[in-house]
């Protein structure tokens, strides 16, 4: 088990793609901010397989999230780092999973407003500057400390 070691090229390189997982999940709610900004989609081309997989496979979603919390984050022979990151990416798109339900109540009270459009491109703006600056860091063999949700990642990653 590699604690806070050297972390070699592939491991940083396995340590961003969990990331996939919120940034697919993120998508739904940049509908406004795409629809006025074309050229953001441009940012999730090299997710396409991802999307495509999603869309084919019913509960490819959950199926991937048991498979990255069951075979990464708590198998101790896969490095701390990966784990870490994996578990990061994991809690993201639980706290998408969790808005999106939120957000599903609400709409029929709120309608579809300036309210609701902000709400969207606030959750969209901050998952996608969170996956980001985690994938940039990780690139970079540093771990992403993002408040609150990386204080919860070290409870859970030993």
């Amino acid at each position: 088990m590699t604690w806070r070691g050297e972390k070699t090229i592939q491991d940083r390189l396995f340590a961003c793609l969990p990331y996939a997982l919120p940034l697919v999940s993120v998508i739904p709610f940049g509908s406004y901010l795409i629809a006025q900004f074309p050229p953001l989609q441009f940012l999730f081309v090299p997710l396409i397989p991802v999307i495509f997989i999603y869309g084919k496979i019913p509960f490819a979603g959950i199926v991937v999230f048991f498979l990255l919390f069951l075979l990464v984050v708590r198998n101790e022979k896969v490095p701390h780092f990966i784990r870490f990151n994996a578990m990061q990416a994991i809690l993201l798109d639980i706290a998408l999973t969790l808005c999106s339900l939120l957000l599903g109540v609400l709409m029929p009270a709120l309608g579809q407003n300036l309210i609701t459009e902000t709400l969207f491109n606030i959750i969209f703006l901050a998952t996608l500057a969170a996956c980001v600056y985690s994938i940039v860091q990780s690139v970079l063999g540093r771990y992403a400390e993002l408040p609150t949700i990386s204080e919860a990642v070290y409870a859970q990653v030993r």
